[in-house]
């Protein structure tokens, strides 16, 4: 499991990966709704509604987004998304663990990941998707409808928020009900769900950790003998989830093999 000593997120400034200095960055995506509670993590334009979901205290938070500079050059010309992250409190990390929701029972050195299919991922309340997403085609009516207001078109906006990220608030929300989406970092695979605590074990924040910077001696994650399959290469169509919104629609490519979220396991991280 990583240690505050090498986990770097929300941490601006450099860092060493592999015998390079990088320089990180934060960035403020703006605030995400979470009134039931249930912070789902997900790919949104393959399994939302169905991503991983964790418990934190209702409320209203701060997303920031921690970018990493990996040109040769560090003059900003080659940028990647290093974490993703709810900020529940502000304080200095003292322990790194696996995000959790309540009556979770994993084992020391285990965490939940999101399986990433579409180069992206995302938080938002678990309960708003129910209620503030429609039926229907989602990419179509959307993630890509050649409007102005399209989540692709807001992603790929610099006016927006920053390209390659976004606050989007859902079709259907009566009361704010929000998205926040980044690029993840090189692309597709499966990231660590994990949360940062204070010395008196307040959780500080939620973290999708995209694998970018960590320690040297990092190794990639391998996944519990007993996780489903990713499907990273089956293209997974945008229709909303089973139990989305006010009906029932198709459920993700894949998704007959998935449970929300894989249970993943952190090797040689010290």
């Amino acid at each position: 499991m990583p240690t505050p000593e090498n986990f770097h997120a929300l941490r601006p400034g450099p860092v060493l990966v592999d015998g390079q200095t990088w320089s990180l960055s934060v960035h403020d995506l703006g605030l995400l709704q979470v009134p039931s509670g249930r912070l789902e993590a997900s790919d949104p334009f393959v399994n939302l509604g169905v991503g991983q979901v964790v418990d934190v205290p209702p409320g209203e938070y701060p997303v920031r987004v921690t970018v990493a500079d990996v040109s040769d050059e560090q003059d900003g010309s080659h940028l990647r998304e290093a974490y993703l992250s709810v900020v529940l409190a502000e304080g200095e990390a003292a322990t790194v663990d696996a995000a959790r929701r309540s009556g979770d029972d994993l084992p020391d050195g285990e965490y939940w990941v999101v399986p990433v299919d579409a180069g992206t991922v995302a938080f938002a309340d678990a309960e708003a998707v129910r209620s503030a997403m429609p039926d229907g085609d989602w990419y179509e009516d959307v993630f890509d409808n050649d409007q102005d207001d399209s989540w692709f078109a807001l992603m790929d906006s610099a006016e927006h928020l920053r390209g390659g990220c976004a606050n989007i608030v859902m079709p259907l929300a009566k009361a704010g009900e929000n998205v926040v989406l980044s690029h993840s970092g090189w692309g597709d695979g499966a990231y660590p769900v994990l949360r940062t605590l204070d010395a008196t074990g307040r959780p500080l924040a939620i973290h999708i950790d995209l694998l970018v910077v960590g320690a040297d001696d990092e190794d990639e994650a391998d996944p519990a003998e007993d996780a489903p399959v990713s499907h990273a290469d089956t293209p997974a169509p945008a229709t909303a989830p089973a139990g989305a919104g006010a009906g029932s629609g198709q459920a993700p490519a894949g998704g007959e093999d998935r449970r929300p979220g894989l249970l993943g396991r952190l090797l040689g991280r010290k």
